[in-house]
């Protein structure tokens, strides 16, 4: 009984986690018809309804959450020490998830991952660019990649990342034409690229601090956008200012193709940090991984 239900349990929270049959039966190469049936044993042998499912969707019932919550980790550590025994240190292996902003992915993650995964090639990284905080445990993520001061005190964190700066940067020919803000509060007076944020569904507060006194402004503009890269651009067609990260500006900066503006009030914060669960058993490829994305310094 133990064995046959560990193995619909397994199944059950793919399709809980998924939300979907069909995500579900991918990710675990059977078909959908076949997890089902797995899926409606377990709630047989169990008597109790552990999914609702509709034509549109698949969501956990209250039965079907406290599985999740409580069985789920378990099943999680015993699949990482499976894992973990099939290892060799001549040859470690493993699958990983990683969730990152596109910023972090481009400068952080791609370079690191290319060296671990070009000497062992039995390691294997999937990286989901993702502009909310996503809760790293219920969506099966291994880690995730945030800056310093956004990630919660129960996880592990490891700098992967220098200290990192936003900056405000306008084409010359708007400069020109509207002009340059001193302080922060005459950006209420400028047409601003904004942010839309993926979490709350509002828009980026710029944020700014002099002599530790801090100042967050609500900019307006006729554009905004979920991504900087195409913030970066729009500014660049003199289309309004942007509150960018300094190194995605900084080539355009020296070219002269952007002006950068208020500089005394972007000050440095915490870089990005790879974060996991503290209660995660790392296996030895994962550790490689996170000490091949390891922030060194200089």
């Amino acid at each position: 009984m133990l064995r046959e239900n560990a193995s619909d349990l397994a199944a059950f929270l793919t399709v809980a986690r998924e939300r979907s049959f069909t995500r579900a039966a991918a990710k675990l190469g059977i078909s959908q018809s076949a997890l089902s049936q797995t899926v409606r044993n377990l709630e047989e042998r169990l008597k109790v309804r552990l999914l609702t499912r509709t034509t549109r969707s698949v969501s956990p019932t209250e039965a079907g959450e406290r599985l999740l919550r409580t069985v789920g980790p378990h099943l999680d550590a015993v699949e990482t020490e499976l894992a973990a025994l099939g290892e060799t240190l001549d040859q470690p292996a493993g699958n990983f998830r990683i969730t990152a902003i596109e910023h972090a992915a481009e400068t952080i993650l791609l370079p690191g991952i290319a060296k671990v995964v070009g000497e062992h090639p039995d390691i294997h990284v999937e990286v989901v660019v993702d502009y909310g905080l996503t809760d790293i445990v219920s969506h099966r993520f291994d880690a995730g990649v945030r800056a310093g001061e956004d990630i919660a005190k129960d996880m592990i964190a490891v700098r992967v990342g220098p200290d990192m700066r936003m900056v405000v940067v306008g084409a010359p020919s708007y400069i020109a034409m509207r002009g340059t803000p001193r302080i922060p509060q005459e950006l209420v007076g400028h047409s601003c690229i904004s942010l839309r944020l993926q979490t709350s569904g509002g828009l980026y507060a710029w944020e700014f601090e002099k002599d530790g006194r801090p100042v967050n402004v609500r900019v307006e503009g006729g554009l905004v956008f979920n991504t900087p890269r195409l913030i970066l651009n729009a500014a660049r067609m003199g289309l309004g200012l942007a509150f960018v990260p300094s190194d995605q500006a900084g080539p355009l900066i020296e070219s002269g193709e952007l002006v950068q503006i208020l500089d005394d009030w972007c000050p440095s914060f915490p870089g990005y940090h790879l974060y996991y669960p503290s209660r995660r058993q790392a296996s030895p490829a994962f550790r490689l991984l996170v000490e091949g994305l390891r922030y060194k310094g200089r």
